[in-house]
C-alpha cells in the first residue's frame, strides 16, 4: 500500500495469536470524558478491514484473521464504554472495496465485535480520505446488507460522491449518520446548502433517523477551513430545524 506521498505503509504482520495486550483508546476516552459533560464518541478500527491490512502468517484463513480481530475490537469497546463514551464508531471503509469477501464473513466479524456491547455503536462506511481518492463513485458496492448488523448508527459519505440517497431506504431500522461536508473541496460550504443535502435525505429517511456529520475524517483539510464546514454544518441542521419547527 502507498500513502499520499507516495511511500509504502508498512503492513502488519500476523505471526501469532492476535490478542489485545492493553486497551489503546481508554487513557485518551478517559481524558476527554474528565474535561467535558457533552457526549462523546470513539473510534475504532473495524475488524474486517485490519484483517483485509494485515499480511497473514499464522491462520492462512482471512475468515479466521478477521474474527480474531473481533475479539480484540470486542474488548476495547466494553472498556470505553465502561468510561464513559457514549458513542464508539467501528470504521470498516475496505468494506466497500472488497464487497464479495465482505458479504462472505464481514457482518459475522462485525457482529462478534459486538457481542455483549449494550451502548450506541456506529458502523462508518466511505470511498477513502477525500485528499487521497478524488474519484469516487455515486453508490455503495456494501451498504445494504449492515442491516443484518448489530449496531445502531451507519454512518456514510455522501456530500463528495453525490450519493444517491435512495438506498437508504434499504437500512430501514438504522439511525443513518449523514455526510454533509465535502472534504475534497476548499470551499466552506453555506449553511443552505447543508440544509439541502440534509432535506434531500429527508426524502428517503425520518427526521428522527437523520444525524449530520462531515463526510470523513478531516485531517488532511488546514484547521481554519475544517472550524469553518464544521460550523457551516451546525448552522445548516439548526435552519433546518427552524424550518421544521423542532427545538
Amino acid at each position: 500500500m502507498i500513502n499520499r506521498n507516495g511511500r509504502p505503509i508498512p503492513v502488519p504482520r500476523i505471526v501469532g495469536p492476535i490478542r489485545r495486550q492493553q486497551p489503546v483508546e481508554l487513557r485518551d476516552l478517559k481524558v476527554l470524558r474528565a474535561n467535558t459533560e457533552r457526549k462523546i464518541k470513539a473510534t475504532v478500527p473495524g475488524p474486517f478491514t485490519m484483517g483485509r491490512q494485515a499480511r497473514d502468517d499464522y491462520y492462512r484463513d482471512e475468515e479466521a484473521v478477521a474474527m480474531a480481530y473481533a475479539e480484540a475490537v470486542n474488548a476495547e469497546i466494553r472498556d470505553l464504554f465502561a468510561a464513559g463514551a457514549d458513542v464508539v464508531q467501528i470504521d470498516e471503509p475496505w468494506m466497500q472495496q472488497h464487497p464479495d469477501k465482505a458479504r462472505r464473513y464481514g457482518i459475522k466479524a462485525l457482529n462478534r465485535a459486538l457481542d455483549g456491547v449494550a451502548g450506541t455503536v456506529a458502523v462508518h462506511m466511505c470511498f477513502g480520505y477525500a485528499a487521497v481518492v478524488r474519484d469516487k463513485p455515486s453508490g455503495y458496492s456494501f451498504l445494504p446488507e449492515l442491516e443484518q448488523s448489530k449496531a445502531q448508527q451507519i454512518s456514510i459519505e455522501a456530500a463528495q460522491p453525490k450519493l444517491d440517497l435512495k438506498i437508504l431506504a434499504e437500512l430501514p431500522s438504522k439511525t443513518i449518520v449523514l455526510g454533509v461536508i465535502d472534504l475534497g473541496d476548499m470551499t466552506v460550504e453555506t449553511p443552505q446548502i447543508v440544509a439541502e443535502r440534509i432535506r434531500r435525505a429527508l426524502q428517503v429517511v425520518p427526521v428522527e433517523r437523520i444525524v449530520v456529520a462531515p463526510d470523513c475524517g478531516m485531517k488532511y483539510l488546514p484547521r481554519a477551513i475544517a472550524f469553518a464546514k464544521m460550523k457551516a454544518m451546525a448552522d445548516g441542521a439548526a435552519l433546518l430545524r427552524r424550518e421544521l419547527g423542532a427545538n
